[in-house]
């Protein structure tokens, strides 16, 4: 199989998924050898100036509407997940300063957090429990998922733009980010939870947000 085929597949494999695919994923259905890294390059030249681009997020790769035509879509997005307030400030702490916990959230935010915005974060399936504190008590910390970096095009959490570029883009209108204190030059932290969640404790989870 020539290299034109092996870049017909990789293409057609991306363009059905309606999730990411990862390299891995891609070489299980190429033939053996396929420099499949190779290829990915090749199609994202290829879409660059596509109305449509190849991006790698979450370490996956998929097609994502051009940025300069993202605005196309904007309205449509909005009216299928419009997040309040406290959703987007209680998002934005979880995102720069995972793993963190509810009280970590309320001391950030200065008011109590519901039950019912982290629900509505974890249906979204953009954030998850973790994990727990090495201290008495042991709570629950939460932090973003792969869903997360996929909806917002990263590729990982240290890809999270700054105070600046929220505000520019529009995403921090008509929110206290005096409030937040966490929006600044501080470096996102990757998730790192001090004890694993036990079994029961992640079915319980789940059963909560089904």
């Amino acid at each position: 199989m020539d290299n034109q085929e092996q870049l017909r597949i990789c293409e057609a494999l991306l363009f059905a998924s309606d999730r990411p695919l990862s390299s891995i994923a891609l070489a299980e259905q190429l033939p053996e050898g396929s420099d499949v890294e190779a290829i990915l390059l090749e199609l994202q030249k290829k879409y660059q100036d596509s109305g449509v681009n190849l991006v790698e997020v979450a370490g996956k790769w998929m097609f994502q509407t051009a940025s300069d035509l993202a605005f196309l879509l904007r309205k449509e997005q909005e009216k299928e997940r419009k997040l309040s307030r406290a959703a987007v400030e209680t998002l934005a702490i979880i995102a720069y300063h995972q793993p963190v916990t509810r009280a970590e959230i309320e001391d950030i935010r200065g008011v109590g957090v519901s039950k019912g915005t982290l629900d509505v974060l974890m249906e979204a399936v953009w954030v998850r429990p973790v994990g727990r504190r090495r201290t008495p008590g042991r709570p629950m910390t939460y932090g973003t998922t792969e869903d997360f970096l996929v909806q917002f095009g990263l590729n990982s959490v240290k890809d999270l733009p700054g105070l600046a570029e929220l505000k520019a883009a529009g995403f921090l209108d008509n929110v206290n980010t005096a409030r937040l204190n966490l929006l600044s030059d501080e470096e996102p932290k990757e998730e790192q939870p001090d004890l694993p969640m036990d079994d029961d404790e992640s079915s319980s989870e789940e059963q909560v947000i089904s």
